[in-house]
């Protein structure tokens, strides 16, 4: 299951419905998440009463369009794999929302499955079947 949020600078909720879209379809795509594992927050900001920071980090030339995506998820993808996923998230934004892909910022947090509640106060991940197949559990979460 991944945790995602998205904030993006001067946007719609059109703009931040086409983000989250691009984010979860990269997710399903390219790690395999189920269409239906979807949590995500989304965020956009005014430029007023709140803001986004960047500079040109890397030689990167970012301008307004900046997106920032923090994904978090259980561990155990590989580094293709998490290149393979800000690839086509980047991808995706561009073909979804118009974000030019220099202006995508991906980060990816992992944990285990015990960092997990997913509703009434349960760890459900280490009460699970999953918990007792950990090679099921890194594919869904």
């Amino acid at each position: 299951m991944p945790f995602v949020r998205i904030d993006a600078l001067g946007t719609d909720s059109a703009r931040l419905d086409a983000l989250g879209r691009a984010v979860h379809d990269a997710l399903v795509e390219t790690i395999g998440f189920p269409p239906d594992d979807r949590f995500q927050v989304l965020v956009g900001h005014d430029g007023v009463r709140s803001m986004l920071r960047y500079d040109n980090y890397f030689g990167i030339p970012r301008d307004d369009g900046l997106v920032f995506v923090a994904i978090t998820m259980r561990s155990g993808r590989t580094p293709e794999q998490k290149k393979a996923l800000y690839r086509r998230i980047a991808e995706l934004a561009q073909e979804y929302a118009g974000t030019e892909p220099r202006n995508v910022f991906v980060t990816v947090t992992e944990n285990e499955s015990a960092d997990w509640s997913l509703g009434n106060g349960v760890a459900q991940y280490l009460t699970s079947a999953d918990a007792a197949h950990p090679a099921s559990a890194a594919a869904g979460g």
